[in-house]
């Protein structure tokens, strides 16, 4: 919603509420967060962790 040409900001914020209220729910996620991060083999002791 463009409210940017609406100069109260009382009167901007009832109509972005309006229209927050309109949306539909955000449905929940279906795979774990992370999931999609790139794996980082362990390395042996005493070499650097995380190099590639």
């Amino acid at each position: 919603m463009n409210t940017k040409n609406i100069k109260d900001r009382e009167e901007r914020k009832k109509l972005k509420r309006a229209v927050r209220k309109k949306r539909p729910p955000i449905p929940k996620q279906t795979e774990p967060r992370g999931s999609h991060k790139p794996k980082v083999k362990k390395r042996g002791p005493g070499a650097p962790p995380r190099r590639k």
